[in-house]
């Protein structure tokens, strides 16, 4: 899963999404970036990758990152548009969905250097040819969620 906050105090965001995912086996270290589409004007987003092992659905899982959004009051104004809290599944094993509301693996994930740059640090394997200077360019280390989950 993706964690990304670029409102209000960010790393609290970040850190009580932590705190509410199940399951939680390691996290990436912290990165900060520069928004990626949207309105311009927004402020940099920091965020980091989160590994689960569960045996949540797809469909449950939705309903996690939907409810740790609502709980950071996330407001759905603009597409990309700032927000408090944006919580993304990745991937979930070898499954894929795709309906209207729900595309696993992420669709823009092997795009998106703010998610490949922290998804290395968990799972370089999985990275291996889709991370390039060119999409990790901008992608700023800077430390790490507190918890014991993290990985140094």
């Amino acid at each position: 899963m993706s964690l990304g906050s670029n409102l209000g105090d960010r790393r609290s965001y970040l850190s009580d999404a932590l705190q509410g995912l199940p399951d939680v086996v390691a996290v990436s270290k912290l990165y900060e970036t520069d928004p990626v589409g949207g309105p311009p004007g927004q402020g940099a987003y920091l965020n980091c990758v989160v590994e689960l092992r569960t045996k949540l659905t797809p469909r449950e899982l939705l309903a996690v990152a939907q409810a740790l959004e609502s709980a950071a009051a996330r407001a759905r104004v603009e597409r990309w548009g700032p927000r408090t809290l944006d919580v993304d599944i990745l991937l979930v094993g070898d499954e894929k969905v795709d309906d209207p509301d729900l595309t696993i693996p992420h669709p823009r994930m092997w795009e998106r250097g703010f998610v490949l740059v922290p998804l290395a640090d968990l799972a370089p394997e999985l990275v291996v040819g889709f991370l390039d200077s060119d999409i990790g360019r901008g992608v700023r280390r800077v430390g790490r969620l507190d918890g014991p989950q993290a990985r140094p």
